[in-house]
């Protein structure tokens, strides 16, 4: 009895492997019939039975279980070629004697045509014969740590019936921060430099590509060759070997002249290091202190911002399979997946860098991520008086609000700066409060000691087990908070955020997507109606202007530089309308010669409502601050 299995990993190419067997074993570990040696298999995962014509198929008690269709297996079951069947990130259809692909010789010497809705290029049909197989050319991986999946390319098969080995990132228990250097400072040759100015860069780009392609396929070929038994081997040590072995693999191409002369050796390593064990091309700008945002829109296609500008980077990846490794090894080790029925997701890096991934089917250009840093050195309300976001007149008049357990939200668009403004108002909070912080993905960094942190959590790869923003908010109620500071509110969280801030947790911070402090509060307004509480406009505006008495505007200006471009106190309602009343404004003027904006920030002379509430209760208040400008 001979049968055909073929293969695909999600979003990568297709195997064919044909068995003279009856029945066959899928699962991590190498006695196995096929080896999937990825975080998500278990050691046995599947049993696959071909017999008097029926296709059975049997979980081995895996961890994650075996799939039919998207439905778990209870027991076995029989199947139909058309069927397939998911195995972790592999999705396999059987094939029986009857259904083998026409003009493929027994030898194996012909590969099939790719199967139907997978372009050709980006997912290559290999031609299987041995009957134990590791699939794609991985190493062992340890028990808890997912594997990286394999590139597109393949290597030639050096003869006919086996199966040809693709190449593949090696597996790292854990991602080594801190790995790549800064980039040298002579013009060598990377993946894909800032957009070509003639064709010979864009030929060298090329070049560089097809060169650490082949050195990476040599150094998976030679780690398997050496069996390491990864298991043993610490992170650390698991990096000097695979540097070891690229500078024996890129030592002997040079010796044999397969190098150009003019090309960075020392680099070359640093980015095959990188893209087998690390973040890839990432982890150059993940050191680089002048990038605050890093944004990949197709594996060829790397922008990062620097000073509030951005820029197309000097180094890019070099396949789609490498962005989906990348993606892999930043959500596994968090518990998140992303796959085609889970397509986006947010997570974080282990430095706190937040993280947003989108793969195809809906990045339509290849899997798309984008990584705003995490700042080590958070910055203070001075940092932002010199950078020119604000004047010290209206920090010191923030810190009174915070203080005085005014209720504050924080508008602004993407990238406008909010989070670090909220970062730093909620550095005012004083040190003897409870603060209960919630985000969609862990940011914030607070130096009181009385902080308890919570993250939303999506559903898991069933759908269920998801743990929503509204839920955090909810619960922290019960968890006897004095400060409540909701990373972004997004939908229906913001009913509940409202009535907390109306119900004794006073001080309470968050912040929204807004252009103005006029639309921050028609967005509310629109956000408590997501809600799913058929609640009337007025009854929604009075909570509104029962809960927030400030917004604060962030605005991100034409030369990349961020202000704040209105601090707007919440008067009440006048009719059937909120009433808004500007405390600071910014004015622009225009733009300088070299582009950057010009203008003041003015105080309008309004002093807020609360402020004579403070000078009954004999709390001293600098009134100076609203005589500014």
């Amino acid at each position: 009895m001979s049968f055909s299995i073929i293969l695909t990993e999600k979003g990568g190419p297709t195997q064919r492997l044909d068995f003279e067997v009856e029945e066959i074993t899928v699962g991590r570990v190498d006695e196995n019939d096929i080896c999937l040696p990825k975080g998500n298999v278990s050691k046995k995962h599947t049993k696959i039975v071909v017999k008097d014509g029926k296709i059975i198929v049997l979980d081995l008690k895996s961890t994650n279980g075996t799939y039919v269709n998207g439905k778990k297996l209870a027991g076995p079951q029989v199947i139909q070629p058309s069927d397939k069947v998911y195995i972790g990130d592999f999705i396999l259809n059987v094939e029986p004697p009857d259904l083998a692909v026409p003009g493929e010789s027994a030898d194996g010497g012909d590969a099939p045509a790719a199967t139907p809705g997978t372009a050709e290029d980006d997912a290559p049909v290999y031609t299987g014969g041995d009957a134990t197989r590791r699939v794609a050319g991985y190493p062992s991986p340890p028990a808890s740590a997912p594997a990286s999946p394999p590139d597109e390319d393949a290597m030639p098969t050096s003869a006919p019936g086996k199966l040809r080995m693709a190449r593949v990132a090696a597996t790292s228990p854990s991602p080594r921060p801190q790995i790549a250097t800064p980039p040298p400072k002579r013009a060598a040759r990377g993946p894909a430099a800032r957009p070509a100015a003639n064709d010979g860069h864009a030929a060298a780009a090329a070049e560089y590509v097809r060169t650490l392609s082949l050195v990476h396929d040599r150094l998976i070929e030679a780690m398997d060759l050496r069996r390491l038994d990864l298991d043993a081997l610490g992170s650390e040590e698991l990096w000097n070997k695979t540097e070891g072995t690229i500078r024996q693999i890129v030592g002997k191409m040079d010796g044999a002249g397969e190098l150009d002369a003019l090309l960075d050796r020392d680099e070359l390593v640093r980015d095959v290091l990188n893209e087998a064990l690390g973040l890839g091309p990432l982890e150059t700008y993940l050191a680089d202190e002048a990038v605050s945002e890093i944004m990949v829109n197709a594996p060829s296609e790397v922008y990062v911002e620097r000073a509030g500008r951005l820029e197309r980077g000097e180094k890019a990846f070099s396949s789609a399979r490498a962005v989906l490794g990348v993606i892999e090894r930043i959500v596994a080790p968090l518990g998140r997946h992303v796959d085609e029925s889970s397509p986006l997701v947010d997570a974080r890096l282990p430095d706190g860098s937040r993280v947003n991934a989108i793969i195809p089917p809906l990045a339509l250009k290849g899997p798309a991520l984008t990584i705003r840093k995490f700042k080590r050195d958070l910055l203070s309300a001075g940092n932002l008086v010199e950078l020119g976001a604000l004047t010290g007149p209206m920090a010191e008049f923030l810190e009174t609000c915070v203080k005085a357990r005014r209720n504050l939200v924080i508008s602004g668009g993407t990238g406008s700066g909010k989070t670090t403004l909220l970062n730093v108002l909620s550095g005012y909070i004083p040190e003897g409060e409870r603060i209960v912080t919630i985000e969609d993905a862990a940011e914030l960094q607070l130096a009181q000691g009385h902080w308890v942190q919570l993250e939303s959590r999506p559903a898991n790869i069933e759908g269920r087990g998801a743990v929503t923003i509204r839920d955090l908010v909810r619960n922290a109620l019960r968890m006897r908070p004095d400060r409540i500071v909701v990373g972004e509110c997004r939908g229906g969280e913001a009913l509940d955020m409202l009535q907390a801030m109306n119900t004794g947790h006073d001080g309470s911070l968050t912040t929204l997507h807004a252009n103005s402090p006029r639309d921050a509060v028609a967005r509310l307004e629109t956000m408590v109606l997501m809600s799913g509480m058929e609640l009337p406009v007025r009854a929604i505006r009075e909570q509104i202007a029962g809960a927030v008495n400030l917004v604060v505007q962030q605005q991100r200006y034409a030369d990349g530089t961020r202000r704040i471009s209105a601090i707007s106190e919440v008067c009440g309602l006048e009719g059937d309308l909120l009433a808004l009343q500007d405390v600071f404004q910014f004015k622009q003027e225009g733009f300088d010669s070299e582009g950057r904006v010009v203008g003041r920030f003015l105080a309008t002379g309004f002093v807020p409502t609360f402020y004579d509430d403070l000078q009954r209760r004999g709390i001293a208040v600098n009134m100076d601050v609203f005589r500014e400008g």
